[in-house]
């Protein structure tokens, strides 16, 4: 394999992480912006791919274009999109019951699925900023019944511009104390589905690609498919979670600036 600064300068794909990494709340952080323009006048492509799942494709395109960036939807995917294309591969005709916000209840009826708590075929738990008991009860209720359980994404935390919000890892965690049961399957980077769906829909292998975002077990943990990784410090990570972690990046930069100038230096 090519030595990571080669690998860097032969990327054919940038994959972009959203929270901590281009944005930060609403507004976008250092460098973002050149970042991308860097890319474009290179003539590289680029995907936002993020693990949040309480907003469409669509809604990301419109918060994006209202920081400046006229990014088109089909250059955004998230851990929702891949999550309903992982089960209508699967079962395109399965009841759902979904935890989630409005926005993920609709990107799963927009690919033909029914959403019911009554007798699902599978039980889905995204990130969902419209959480209540009730619907934590139901899930709970149909998992003890022994019904399949995906997750959209592992995240324990999601990054604003005051902190942390609990993200959907924590209640994973809420919910296995419930009920002793982990997802079945979880979709969301940097697990396998949304690996192989994100290479599909780029056209590209995955050691043509790079990863570039701001957690080390989930954006940085990637690299162990065999994709390049770069950590941005605008987010989650700081240099003291570094030592001891198992997931180490290819490159550390302080932010999408730092990354222009030095794809401009190779």
């Amino acid at each position: 394999m090519l030595p990571p600064l080669e690998r860097l300068k032969q990327t054919r794909c940038f994959l972009l992480d959203m929270d901590g990494t281009f944005y930060l709340g609403g507004k976008l952080l250092p460098g973002a912006l050149d970042f991308i323009a860097l890319l474009d006048q290179r003539h590289i492509p680029y995907v936002f791919l993020t693990n949040n799942s309480s907003r469409t494709r669509r809604e990301y395109a419109e918060k994006i274009r209202g920081m400046g960036l006229d990014v088109p939807e089909e250059r955004i995917f998230t851990s929702g999109e891949a999550t309903a294309l992982y089960l209508q591969a699967r079962s395109p005709a399965a009841r759902l019951y979904v935890v989630g916000t409005p926005a993920l209840e609709r990107e799963f009826t927009d690919h033909g699925f029914t959403l019911t708590p009554h007798q699902p075929d599978y039980a889905v738990l995204g990130f969902d900023t419209t959480l209540t008991y009730e619907k934590l009860r139901i899930l709970c209720e149909l998992l003890a019944a022994g019904v399949p359980y995906i997750a959209t994404h592992p995240d324990i935390n999601c990054p604003t511009e005051t902190g942390y919000m609990p993200d959907t890892g924590a209640m994973i965690e809420l919910v296995a104390a419930s009920t002793g049961r982990r997802p079945d399957v979880i979709i969301g980077k940097p697990h396998p589905p949304i690996v192989a769906a994100i290479a599909a829909r780029a056209g590209l292998p995955i050691d043509q690609m790079c990863m570039v975002g701001d957690r080390l077990y989930t954006d940085i943990a990637l690299g162990r498919t065999g994709i390049l990784t770069v950590l941005v410090l605008s987010g989650e990570t700081s240099p003291a979670d570094l030592p001891g972690s198992p997931h180490q990046p290819d490159f550390i930069m302080e932010n999408l600036g730092h990354l222009a100038q030095t794809l401009q230096r190779i």
